[in-house]
């Protein structure tokens, strides 16, 4: 049956009299709210943070919250929703999802009348047109929330030119993954515009090595492309949670090259401070688990009636990474993000009555000085 929220029904004997009446509606009640999270783990590095954030957010709001672990694996991100719909969440949002996942999820929460939000991802217009309009023309499909990961991938391999590398090993997580397309792209430009700016000082970038989403396939890739290339100076493990990158980084221990070969990558590990003091990592972007948060609000308004009218627009909200290259970069983010969390339970709750576009400046707003000035620093 279908979860849509109904007005109140009139009876047989009202329907002839009061036929143009105005109709009360009853609106949900918190504590009647589930929200789905399909999420390729709620246990690794980058996904117990999201978790942590969304309990936090859900039991500010007096929310129910419900998460399938997915591993990534495609019949299980499609088989996810079907799961949390059956369950009873009157909305759902999902990550890691492809653009032909999106296309079941969406189909599957039309049929069911549930809410659902992409978090970490966006359905290329570019790519698979037909995906983003069946997106666009849902009532239910509430929008996507994700960050800019060509300027992501350009950052990051320019954290390494400047630090002096030039051999950089590729690894990413997925083939086909469109975030980890969109960070590939962002390390070849930057790859070509140092070379094209500095023709007797040029850089290479490697093919990738796919690893998965474990460290196990992290090590192995690392110790590929380690060697592949003796005069290898840098690694790139892509993503995809953090497991891939602590295996790489433990690849590049064992085998006694800790800062001769320069590691950045996307995802903040728990340990990260240290790593840039012992020279085991050299800069890394993240500190972006706030992004499911904001999905999670946009489908919180959604199952309470105050974001309506989603047939015919595709929300898109933008994210932004936080970047450090230096131990004296992360201390604030620690403080802030890591000791504490960067939202107030308080917050969290005036997060929640905002518009969407309100809710999407202050998805952009969020950096170290953002939480270091409303924590009264």
């Amino acid at each position: 049956m279908k979860r849509k929220l109904i007005s109140a029904v009139l009876t047989a004997s009202l329907i002839g009299s009061m036929a143009f009446a105005s109709v009360p509606t009853y609106a949900i009640e918190n504590e009647d709210i589930t929200i789905g999270v399909s999420i390729w783990s709620s246990t690794d590095v980058l996904g117990s943070q999201c978790k942590l954030i969304l309990d936090a957010a859900a039991e500010a709001l007096g929310v129910n919250v419900q998460y399938v672990d997915q591993g990534h694996v495609s019949e299980q991100v499609t088989a996810s929703v079907d799961t949390l719909c059956a369950a009873g969440c009157q909305g759902i949002i999902i990550c890691n999802s492809a653009d032909s996942e999106m296309m079941s999820a969406i189909n599957t929460c039309n049929n069911e009348g549930v809410y659902l939000a992409q978090f970490f991802r966006i359905i290329s217009e570019e790519n698979n047109p037909d995906i983003y309009e069946l997106a666009k023309a849902s009532d239910y499909f509430v929008g996507a929330v994700h960050e800019n990961e060509p300027e992501n991938g350009e950052k990051l391999v320019n954290i390494l030119l400047d630090k002096g590398c030039r051999n950089i090993g590729l690894i990413g997580w997925e083939q086909g993954d469109a975030t980890w397309l969109g960070r590939w792209e962002g390390y070849q430009k930057g790859v070509e515009v140092w070379n094209e700016a500095h023709p007797d000082d040029q850089a290479t970038l490697s093919d990738p090595q796919y690893a998965g989403t474990t460290s196990e396939g992290g090590a192995k890739a690392a110790d590929a492309l380690m060697a592949a290339d003796p005069d290898l100076d840098a690694l790139i493990p892509a993503g995809g949670g953090g497991e891939p990158l602590q295996g790489a980084i433990s690849a590049v221990e064992k085998a006694g090259k800790t800062g001769e070969i320069a590691i950045v990558s996307t995802d903040f590990l728990p340990d990260l401070g240290e790593r840039l003091e012992n020279g085991s990592m050299a800069g890394e972007s993240g500190g972006h688990y706030c992004d499911p948060l904001f999905a999670f609000m946009m489908v919180y308004n959604a199952i309470k009636g105050n974001y309506t009218d989603f047939g015919g627009t595709f929300n898109d909200v933008l994210f932004p990474y936080l970047f450090v290259a230096s131990p004296e970069d992360y201390a604030g983010y620690e403080t802030y993000f890591v000791d504490q969390l960067p939202y107030t339970s308080d917050e969290l709750v005036a997060m929640a009555d905002e518009s969407l576009e309100e809710l999407a400046e202050t998805a952009a707003s969020l950096s170290i000085e953002d939480a270091a000035a409303r924590a009264g620093a």
